[in-house]
């Protein structure tokens, strides 16, 4: 089982305690569906303020374990060929065939998928819920569950467009969801919220429990989407608008409820699969040159400084921190765009997108956290980056959070006019232990020989010596080249910057690595 799997099967599975409705002096504990139509009742007019209130309501009250016991023999360990193939019917998409540019795929439960969510449409300012019903799937070589029996749904899938519609997102499993651009394959994922990862003491795994999706105009051109998530911890309202094209933004509005102290959580969370690259010592018997659908962080510090950190597949758990106050952008990135790099005519790592996060109003002290996990397979998230807070939310508090979501080629924000990273190489050093090094930068300045031949690469290795710096200017390819060597003495960690600077200014955007021995 890979992470992504294990974190959508082993998480800690909680449910609501009962909601009270406005007037009402007791409710007795119930199935999630039946608590969450306690508070948002099926007819009754919705206001996105409920949803608020219900979370509200939620942190007061203690968790309830979820059972999952209701799943038919076998759906809970079904290969994955078999629960892919089952799919709702053409009966059974939300709004097909009503020209609203937007249809809903409710999807089924099993596999690792086990958690009950449940689904609600919002159609004339009316709350209807998504009623389970095996008639509207089909099956394929899987034997439908029992005929009368509501097993919810572990999520939806949207597609969007009018004429030839194409799937654009997909919220399944957790807080995750994924969404693409245009021309784009599925790749990175995004999660809502993300509690403790990389600790000792286990990471804890919010889930959503119920959506609430408006019925869009025929001419909107986006989708809100609201949910309800639930932990162990805390418990929150998430107010999402979707809207694709050639970069598909999704506008994410959080409001969190504390039933205890966090001193670690993350907002603006995205995951993907980094296995190896020309950066990477780590190499694997394979035919492709590179495997990943990430290739590294992009960062815009709230000082105005541009940093990419290229990820990597270490040989232990690697943790970063990029200490920063109130940041005004990062993400991850895939920047290798050429097929020939890959020469994966199946996976099409070239096609995956890039994620990127921007804050909406100031976020405060804290930090870009990168996690990079060792793996052998690439089916597995093994990159992690979000923003983590240096205040801790007390118990009882209520915490609010917004930012945009750019799933993109290449984030509409960038370095430019300043030089880009646009390729790495490193291996064997002269002697010892030393370690080569080779990083190109690109970019319109790089054309300028007057620029050019004032540029100096200002590198810095801590700890660690830099021995043998050279500069090669193209500049009718508008590039150059730095090359060095890193002599790390006896320790067994590098941290790395480079930038170029011409007159004092910097003519790149700042390369950061973590080299380890």
């Amino acid at each position: 089982m890979n992470r992504r799997q294990f974190l959508e099967s082993a998480a800690y599975g909680l449910a609501a305690a009962p909601l009270l409705n406005a007037g009402a002096a007791q409710a007795q504990p119930a199935g999630w569906a039946a608590t969450v139509q306690s508070v948002i009742a099926e007819g009754q007019r919705f206001d996105p303020a409920l949803v608020v209130e219900a979370a509200r309501m939620l942190a007061r009250r203690a968790t309830i374990p979820v059972v999952t016991t209701d799943l038919p023999d076998g759906y809970a360990t079904m290969p994955f060929d078999q629960f892919v193939g089952i799919r709702a019917q053409a009966n059974g998409l939300i709004w097909a065939g009503e020209n609203r540019g937007f249809t809903i795929e409710p999807l089924h439960r099993g596999y690792v998928f086990s958690n009950p969510v449940s689904l609600f449409t919002v159609e004339d300012e009316v709350v209807r819920r998504v009623t389970f019903d095996r008639s509207k799937f089909d099956y394929g070589r899987v034997t439908p569950p029992p005929a009368n029996v509501d097993l919810q749904f572990s999520g939806f899938r949207v597609a969007a467009g009018h004429e030839r519609p194409y799937e654009v997102a997909i919220f399944q499993g957790a807080t995750f969801f994924r969404a693409l651009a245009r021309g784009q394959n599925f790749g990175a994922l995004a999660r809502a919220l993300i509690l403790r990862p990389g600790e000792q003491r286990g990471e804890e795994i919010p889930f959503f429990r119920a959506f609430w999706i408006e019925r869009p105009s025929p001419a909107s051109g986006f989708l809100v989407i609201h949910a309800l998530l639930d932990s162990e911890s805390l418990t929150g309202a998430v107010r999402m608008t979707l809207r694709p094209g050639d970069v598909t933004f999704i506008d994410v509005e959080m409001t969190l409820f504390a039933r205890q102290a966090l001193d670690h959580v993350g907002f603006g969370c995205a995951m993907g699969t980094f296995l190896s690259g020309p950066q990477s010592r780590r190499t694997f018997d394979d035919l492709r040159p590179a495997i990943h659908e990430v290739s590294g962080v992009q960062m815009l510090t709230g000082g105005g400084e541009w940093i990419y950190r290229p990820v990597n597949n270490p040989a232990a758990l690697q943790v970063s921190s990029f200490v920063d106050t109130n940041p005004r952008g990062f993400g991850l990135v895939q920047r290798e765009r050429d097929p020939g790099a890959f020469q994966d005519e199946d996976q099409r790592y070239e096609l995956r997108p890039s994620v990127w996060m921007e804050p909406l109003g100031e976020w405060g002290a804290g930090s870009v956290q990168l996690i990079e996990i060792p793996s052998d397979s690439e089916q597995n998230d093994n990159i992690i980056t979000y923003w983590r807070p240096r205040q801790a939310i007390a118990a009882g508090s209520e915490t609010t959070i917004a930012y945009r979501q750019s799933w993109c080629w290449q984030p509409q924000e960038r370095p430019a006019p300043l030089a880009t990273v646009t390729r790495i190489r490193q291996g064997r050093g002269s002697q010892g232990r030393r370690r080569r090094f080779s990083v190109e930068f690109t970019g319109d300045k790089l054309g300028d020989a007057g620029i050019v031949a004032a540029t100096r690469a200002n590198i810095t290795a801590t700890p660690g010596a830099v021995h043998g710096l050279r500069l090669w200017p193209y500049p009718e390819r508008k590039t150059m080249r730095v090359g060095f060597e890193i002599d790390p003495n006896t320790d067994n960690l590098s941290e790395l910057r480079l930038v170029l600077e011409a007159g004092g200014q910097p003519v790149s955007e700042t390369w950061l690595d973590r080299w380890t021995w």
